[in-house]
């Protein structure tokens, strides 16, 4: 059914812009791709579906489906259902390095994605350097993770107060956008999305026996230790390839895997695929709202998550006052 929907909510995109290609055609265009058939489409409607729309497509099923998966594998490793992927300073060291080049390279467009993905998994590793060098939990951890996102959050304000005229650009791409002309940011962060949601659907048996606790973990030959460093070395890893992209984008990773819990339980060999499937349909969704409510002008996808996930936690507060 996830992947029904999944596949439902790419075609729909697929339609959806300001040149109607009608469904039947579309559908009959992918079927002479995949036959080596006769386009109905012109050559310039077949650009618009393959370099501008289907890449777009494409780019946000990698990053919705790789924030709701590091999410869950997120909430799994500290056992909390708010844990999120920005957690140990993703998304600070994402906004920095995304700051530090509009203000010193405006032009270098390429450069943008991998400053933010090096200062995503900066501001991760700095945060697991400060919790092995201030004690080895899961706590300790999460203190890390909050001081470093707070300093880096106040370097990047700094470096933008000093540079006004920029501020408009870096507030745009914190906001979370999809614009692609062409694949290049697929190609890009592709590779890192699948083999990091691999591993973490590798190790979705060892969160499971986690959640019964560390003791019970270790009796069964499983180091807890280093199966945290795994998944939340692939998670961090997946969370930087989607920022360095899609900008930061929130409550993905944590709407997804609650609503996936809530439809199919709580064992991770469930959660992780669903949550990937789901997140992947879920921004899909998303992005063709924000392209749609207040067209031809477009909407920052990030501000419609947001919108999508307040709500979503008054709902789940009130069904646990419900309970």
């Amino acid at each position: 059914m996830a992947l029904i929907l999944l596949v439902l909510a790419a075609f729909s995109s697929l339609l959806l812009g300001v040149s109607d290609l009608g469904y039947a055609r579309v559908l009959q265009e992918i079927w002479a791709q995949l036959t080596g058939g006769v386009s109905p489409l012109s050559s310039r409607e077949a650009a618009i579906l393959w370099y501008l729309r289907a890449p777009r497509v494409v780019l946000a099923a990698l990053v919705g489906g790789a924030l709701a998966i590091s999410g869950a594998a997120f909430q799994g490793v500290f056992r909390n259902p708010l844990a999120d992927p920005y957690l140990l300073g993703a998304a600070a060291g994402a906004g920095l390095g995304a700051t530090i080049i509009v203000v010193t390279a405006p032009t270098w467009s390429i450069a943008l994605p991998l400053a933010a993905f090096a200062g995503a998994l900066g501001g991760v590793g700095l945060s697991w350097a400060l919790s092995q060098s201030a004690g080895r939990s899961t706590a300790t951890l999460l203190l890390a993770g909050v001081a470093v996102a707070s300093f880096l959050t106040a370097v990047q304000t700094f470096v933008q107060q000093a540079n006004i005229d920029t501020i408009q650009r870096v507030y745009s791409w914190m906001l979370g956008g999809l614009n692609t002309t062409g694949w290049r940011e697929v190609l890009l962060t592709l590779p890192y999305i699948t083999v990091t949601s691999v591993v973490l659907w590798l190790c979705a048996r060892l969160l499971d026996v986690l959640a019964v606790g560390d003791e019970e973990a270790a009796s069964l030959g499983i180091r807890p230790a280093r199966v945290r460093f795994l998944v939340l070395g692939a998670a961090s890893l997946a969370t930087a390839a989607a920022v360095s992209v899609g900008g930061l984008i929130g409550f993905v990773g944590i709407v997804v895997p609650h609503i996936v819990r809530l439809l199919a339980g709580a064992s991770y060999r469930v959660v992780l695929p669903l949550s990937l499937l789901g997140g992947a349909t879920f921004l899909i969704v998303a992005d063709e709202i924000a392209r749609t409510v207040l067209a031809p002008a477009e909407l920052p996808i990030g501000v419609i998550t947001a919108f999508t996930g307040a709500p979503f936690f008054l709902l789940v507060l009130r069904m646990n006052r419900t309970r």
